[in-house]
């Protein structure tokens, strides 16, 4: 949702989809204003904090956006030789947050096709890390392969590019009953998406799902927010 905020009365009547009520959806956005997931603003709320920081990284994974790759690594290396196990969680979390993989213990590298990622997540990494451009002596493809389980993600991007198939259908017909289902397989999609490491082509195997896993949800996305809004709507 852009932008990243809701109306109060439409957030209470979306649990209504999952059989929330209302007492119960009201207590939850106390309690994520309380721990910095939302903010108050005017009659509704707009998300905050980490899950802010989702939703431009779920933007980002959606996009799939890249730069032309001249065949160097982003390599960083960890330069502390004893960290505490939150410092190791920290690096852990942020690598992953920038589609760094781990080659082995405090050695994260990737192709460096990617524009920089969120500031936090660069300087968690710079913090702990001495960063290279390097260009391994291994078959670039074989070393993706090795760093990614790439077949694994390509099998479910194609098992939900199925599921959005079978849904598609009742959101082109604007089934209000369809919205339940459609939201778990969209959260689902988005999730996965994040997942993509989104490599160089000259890297992927062949039959990489991910552009047409992104163009298929475009056209879901868009279905989905018609019936949602048309079923907002009947109950104003």
């Amino acid at each position: 949702m852009r932008p990243p905020r809701l109306a109060t009365a439409t957030l209470v009547r979306s649990g209504e989809l999952f059989g929330i009520a209302e007492g119960t959806t009201r207590v939850a956005l106390s309690r994520m204003v309380a721990a910095g997931e939302l903010e108050a603003d005017g009659d509704g709320y707009r998300l905050a904090g980490h899950l802010r920081a989702r939703q431009d990284r779920q933007d980002a994974s959606r996009a799939g956006a890249t730069r032309r790759w001249d065949g160097t690594w982003r390599t960083e290396v960890v330069t502390a030789r004893a960290r505490p196990a939150a410092s190791r969680a920290e690096l852990r979390a942020a690598a992953g947050r920038l589609r760094l993989a781990e080659l082995r213990e405090g050695v994260w590298m990737r192709p460096a096709n990617l524009a920089p990622g969120e500031p936090a997540d660069e300087a968690a990494v710079a913090g702990q890390c001495r960063s290279f451009a390097s260009r391994p002596s291994d078959d670039p493809a074989t070393l993706a392969a090795d760093l990614w389980d790439l077949d694994g993600w390509a099998a479910r991007a194609q098992a939900l590019r199925r599921r959005l198939a079978e849904l598609q259908p009742d959101l082109d017909r604007h089934a209000g009953e369809s919205l339940a289902p459609a939201f778990v397989a969209s959260a689902a999609v988005l999730r996965h998406m994040q997942a993509d490491p989104l490599l160089p082509r000259d890297l992927l195997p062949p039959g990489w799902p991910g552009a047409e896993l992104r163009a298929d949800y475009e056209r879901y996305d868009a279905a989905f927010t018609a019936v949602w809004r048309d079923w907002y709507r009947a109950r104003r």
